[in-house]
């Protein structure tokens, strides 16, 4: 048994579907589309996976896609709860299940009807009758009834506190659409949005205005993952797992935590961060590109200070002149982001990750030997490096 995960694991296999505003099918079919793509891109047979993993409020059974895929065993299945901060987690499940033997190619999956089904309630994100329910009775006479205002309180401390302005998330949004625009599987493909365009943008909670918001979007994302030694076998280069991990931090609410000491960083990212340095042996100057969780822009910031791209307080001039783009320091989000190309919950960034480790984005990077993905803000959170086979 490895004694460190790095370089044991490697992604091997991808799929998706469309993402829309209304998908016209179940759930259930739209996730397993996408994990029939993924295991038909790993060039695997179907009873070739012995592992599930997704998140604990997807609502397709694992059982259910099993038996969609007339697969008839299954050694190891994993539900990942904190909902958006669970999307790098289900590599990290995988990879354990993998180096320890239990079991030897996972499937890893999330699909919703996100915008025109059933929407996830507040009271969902840490699972049904979550005890999370019970710090949010103190918010919810104030107005902080969802995700945009709790945000929204973490953003405007941090403008106040480092003097950052509306100009560094406007460069944020601008620079997600930019990517997305280039993208035919964007729900905002060839969509431009201008500097006016986001200034003139009605608030949603101040100080974040429209741009500074995701879309909820029907659609599905999945991946395949096996050893590195079978994956030498496989069609596609390999996209080797060298860190990954999770992490809840001191004080951890669920996207509050208004009672910490500081409100202007979120440790928790702090702490995957040195996980996943310390398994890889890497750190933020080895990364060439990343996929940060964007479903609010000011959350870049926060994410781009805890992986060590800049000193904390200082992420809203890093953005600024390009810096996020394909010729600037960290191209991120090529995809467009959970703000431009679909708010799945984090899955389609595992994806995205890949394809620019294969060199295949639509918006691909100059240099791709470690890519940095994370998952979601103010939740126990988690992230992966991913890298070149060497």
């Amino acid at each position: 048994m490895p004694t460190s995960i790095k370089d044991e694991c490697a992604i091997v296999g991808i799929g998706q579907t469309e993402f829309s505003k209304f998908s016209g099918r179940s759930e259930l079919q739209v996730t397993l589309e996408c994990v029939e793509a993924a295991i038909a891109d790993a060039g695997i047979e179907r009873s070739d996976i012995d592992g599930m993993v997704t998140l604990s409020i997807d609502g397709s059974d694992e059982i259910a896609v099993m038996r969609g895929l007339g697969s008839q065993e299954l050694k190891f299945f994993s539900r990942v709860p904190h909902g958006i901060g669970g999307a790098m987690s289900l590599v990290h499940q995988a990879v354990m299940a993998i180096s320890s033997g239990m079991c030897k190619t996972v499937l890893g999956y999330r699909a919703l009807n996100g915008c025109s089904g059933n929407q996830p309630k507040a009271s969902a994100v840490g699972g049904p009758l979550s005890t999370d329910q019970v710090h949010w009775g103190w918010y919810n006479p104030y107005g902080f009834s969802d995700p945009t205002s709790w945000v929204a309180m973490f953003t405007q401390r941090y403008m106040h506190e480092y003097g950052a302005t509306a100009e560094s998330l406007a460069e944020i949004a601008l620079t997600m659409r930019k990517h997305a625009v280039n993208n035919p599987n964007a729900m905002f493909y060839d969509k431009p949005i201008t500097s006016e365009d986001y200034f003139n943008s009605p608030f949603i909670a101040e100080p974040l205005r429209f741009y500074d918001c995701c879309m909820e979007a029907d659609g599905g994302a999945a991946f395949v993952i096996t050893s590195t030694e079978r994956a030498k076998d496989l069609p596609h280069a390999p996209a080797v797992v060298r860190g990954v991990a999770q992490g809840a931090a001191a004080d951890q609410e669920v996207m509050t935590s208004f009672y910490r000491d500081s409100i202007t960083h979120l440790p928790e990212y702090d702490l995957v961060a040195k996980q996943c340095y310390e398994q890889s042996g890497l750190s933020a100057d080895d990364i060439d590109a990343a996929v940060l969780y964007d479903a609010f822009t000011s959350i870049v910031l926060y994410q781009l200070e805890s992986f060590g791209f800049c000193k904390r307080g200082e992420a809203h001039d890093f953005v600024k002149g390009g810096t996020l783009g394909l010729d600037g320091r960290l191209p991120c989000n090529t995809n467009g982001g959970q703000l431009s190309e679909a708010h799945l919950q984090g899955i389609n960034g595992i994806t995205e990750a890949v394809r620019i480790i294969r060199g295949t984005s639509v918006n691909q990077p100059k240099k791709n030997d470690h890519v940095l993905a994370t998952s979601g803000f103010g939740v126990p959170s988690s992230a992966m490096i991913l890298g070149q086979s060497r």
